[in-house]
């Protein structure tokens, strides 16, 4: 709890305490919320659907207007199958110089897509119908033409030339139907008879320039194909005399097509001493095994008969002289004996093994002398070879040109004439599905389409010039922004006087802002100020208790602020209106409640309740009250326990300086004691000050807002001055705010739940 200083001139009285209920930091101005959201924008579009249908029916009308002017336009049609003719009918394709490569299905269709759609084609169409009817078919007289005609006005000249060909083609379309071989063909023209003879005739016209160019294409290929064989034959004879001239030259001899003598012998050379050296080795081996080997071992010798046959003699005979030595002396004549005939047999058996040896030897001898002579006779002939090595890779080079030429020249020969047989063969690849016939209805203009393109085209500028409206628009606008953009409660929404009451508004009979004018002359009608005490204003009564029970709970301690001073940013937002019936609303629930007209300027409190303006107010703090005093400037109204201090008739421009006046704080702790609740209307607080002044000495003040009027930047510049100030900011009111124009579900609501009977109960 914050206690308010008191002020310092003598004789001032002292207030009570005041208590601080609410406190409010100051606002960062400028703070932006999270962006939108879908929904968001869902219930901006839904809040201006009126301004959307408005953009929608422009839009249908602007289609319209586009489309009454324009002439009726037929479009016949017409189906064509395009088949793949079979290029290599006797291998044809391989003759053709100017065939390209086989492609896929669908580009070959678009070829033929495109060569429809191509100018000479369309110059040969025009060319057959004839000058008049060709002007016809390429589009016919529009309606603006005949407008023109009928109301004598010159009329252009008509198109010719290329004119008439690019307006033909401007008119001729033709696409490929997917995944099948037709092409749809479209004509239009305002005479449905002319757009079908245009397209019967093209379809002609198409058929026959294929078949002219498969036939001029055949002719000129034959052509080429005789010139080029006739090149081949002389190209082959000039290949072949080079080549025999140069082998004759080189001394080149061949015993076949690609072998070489030379290279020939060479390899026989070259099989024989590889023979040689084999055999050299196996004879070199022989040799020194039969030197060092024991006779016996020799294969020579085992293999020999005679050499075997003596040789196990000689074992025969060792073995026994072996055995007479054992049993006999050296001088025995058996020993002796035999002996003598061991002498007698090894003799020969030396002898032949010797000559074995030496036949041995010789054969590798011989061996040897023939694998020289071989190497030798190799490398004279690859000499031989190495040298002509070099002339025999041009020549191969002759040769296979000459092969090449022979090759080229008999396939040459042989496709000129399957040629012969295959250019007589023409076919058209082109048939007609469905000829073209005369339509019955035009197609353009399509008043329908065009009217749903209006539609569309229209809703979309409307839903762009909503958004951007919406996104200049700096207003506050729905119950929960002033929370969102001040940081301060939310206190009350007070719905628009025209949706609930029938009123013209809030401001009716006010001359500027919230100044004074006078209530007409025999007016019976609801004043919006009096809302809260007539019977027929149950909703904006209800209102104004909501937000008086959130000022009434808004209390801490179980002290409820007793002084409120109720402002607002600028004028026009409604401040009065809502302290008349807060004041209303107190006074129902038995509470003695004081209006003090605070705005000595426009003060207009006198009016609404219909009482005297003599004395009031500024009389009292400028030392002029009446005789009676305080209490001489305090008026009880026709409303039991609501009383008013009139602003009176001081001057305005003294405004600001009489709420200094020490009176000022007196007049408010006297009225502390004396009422239950005081309600301060004061002037705008952007522009004069007296709001400011009387919120110093107040228990809290009450913003009021206009939906739609009040900026966001104005509120937040109203809030910053009195959190400035240290004043307290109790909350705010949303005042005028039109339920229907806002998103959401709470109009529907609003309407179905408080439009039914109500019954005020009349106060005591």
């Amino acid at each position: 709890m914050k206690q308010l200083p008191e002020p310092g001139q003598p004789g001032e009285a002292r207030l009570p305490v005041r208590y601080e209920y609410v406190e409010v930091p100051a606002p960062e101005t400028g703070a932006e919320p999270e962006g939108p959201t879908l929904l968001d924008y869902w219930r901006t579009l839904k809040r201006n659907k009126g301004t959307l249908a408005l953009f929608a029916l422009g839009g249908i009308a602007a289609a319209l207007l586009f489309s009454l002017p324009q002439t009726p336009v037929y479009q016949a049609k017409m189906t064509l199958e395009i088949l793949n003719l079979n290029e290599n009918v006797l291998n044809r394709r391989q003759l053709e110089p100017t065939e390209a490569p086989a492609g896929s299905p669908e580009l070959d269709i678009c070829t033929q897509v495109r060569i429809l759609q191509s100018e000479a084609l369309v110059e040969r169409v025009l060319s057959k119908l004839g000058g008049a009817q060709a002007a016809e078919t390429s589009g016919g007289r529009s309606r603006v033409s005949s407008w023109r005609e009928s109301l004598g006005l010159k009329t252009p000249p008509e198109p010719s030339g290329e004119a008439l060909v690019s307006r033909a083609l401007s008119n001729l379309k033709a696409q490929a139907v997917p995944q099948t071989r037709l092409v749809e063909v479209k004509y239009d023209s305002t005479d449905p008879k002319a757009a079908a003879e245009f397209l019967n005739t093209l379809a002609a016209e198409f058929i026959e320039q294929n078949l002219e160019v498969r036939w001029d294409t055949t002719q000129k290929t034959g052509q080429w194909l005789t010139k080029q064989l006739q090149d081949l034959k002389i190209k082959l004879e000039k290949a072949e005399d080079e080549l025999q001239q140069y082998a004759r030259t080189a001394g080149l001899m061949f015993t076949a097509e690609k072998d070489n003598v030379a290279e020939q012998k060479l390899r026989q050379l070259q099989d024989e001493l590889l023979k040689a050296q084999a055999d050299r080795a196996a004879k070199q081996a022989r040799y020194e095994q039969a030197r060092t080997a024991p006779p016996e071992t020799l294969p020579e010798i085992l293999e020999d008969p005679t050499l075997r046959s003596s040789g196990e003699k000689l074992t025969d005979l060792r073995r026994e002289l072996a055995e007479l030595r054992a049993a006999y002396t050296p001088s025995h004549p058996k020993v002796l004996k035999v002996q003598a005939q061991i002498a007698a047999l090894e003799g020969p058996f030396e002898r032949q093994r010797q000559n074995v040896v030496a036949r041995i030897g010789n054969e590798y001898e011989a061996a040897v002398r023939r694998e020289k002579l071989l190497a030798r006779d190799y490398e004279a002939q690859s000499r031989v070879v190495n040298d002509q090595a070099a002339r025999a890779v041009h020549y191969n080079i002759l040769k296979r040109e000459v092969d090449t030429q022979r090759s080229l020249y008999e396939a040459m020969l042989q496709r000129v004439k399957e040629y012969g047989i295959a250019s007589a063969m023409q076919a058209s690849n082109v048939r007609v599905v469905d000829k073209a016939k005369p339509p019955r209805f035009p197609y353009k203009p399509n008043y329908p389409l065009n009217s749903a393109l209006g539609l569309m085209l229209g809703l979309m500028l409307g839903v762009g010039f909503v958004l951007i409206r919406e996104r200049a628009d700096r207003t506050i606008q729905a119950p929960g922004e002033v929370s969102l953009w001040l940081d301060a409660p939310e206190l009350g929404v007070i719905p628009c006087a025209q949706r609930h009451s029938g009123l013209l508004g809030y401001y009716r009979h006010r001359r500027g802002g919230d100044g004074g004018g006078k209530r007409p002359e025999g007016k019976t009608g609801l004043e919006v100020e009096l809302a809260t005490s007539n019977r027929s204003a149950a909703l904006l009564a209800d209102s104004f208790r909501a937000t008086l029970t959130s000022i009434l709970f808004s209390a801490k301690n179980g002290h409820a602020p007793k002084v409120l001073v109720v402002t607002s940013p600028n004028p026009g937002e409604g401040k009065t209106t809502v302290v008349s019936n807060l004041g209303l609303a107190l006074a129902e629930i038995h509470r003695r409640v004081l209006l003090v007209d605070a705005d000595l300027r426009k003060p207009r409190l006198h009016e609404i309740f219909e009482m005297p303006n003599e004395y009031g107010l500024g009389e009292l703090l400028s030392g002029e009250a009446p005789p009676e005093g305080r209490e001489g400037v305090i008026v009880e109204t026709r409303h039991p326990r609501l009383f008013v201090a009139p602003a009176g008739k001081q001057a305005a421009g003294s405004a600001a300086n009489l709420l200094y006046s020490p009176r000022f704080p007196e007049f408010l702790a006297w009225a502390r004691e004396e009422f239950d609740a005081v309600l301060i209307d004061t002037p705008p607080m952007l522009t004069m000050p007296d709001a400011r002044v009387a919120g110093r000495l107040s228990d809290g003040v009450v913003l009021v807002v206009r939906s739609r009027h009040t900026t966001r930047e104005m509120a937040q510049a109203a809030a910053q001055k009195l959190a400035e100030d240290g004043t307290v900011i109790l909350g705010t009111v949303l005042n005028d705010w039109d339920p229907k124009a806002s998103s959401g579900g709470y109009y529907g609501y609003h309407r179905g739940y408080y439009y039914r009977p109500y019954y005020h109960r009349p106060p005591d």
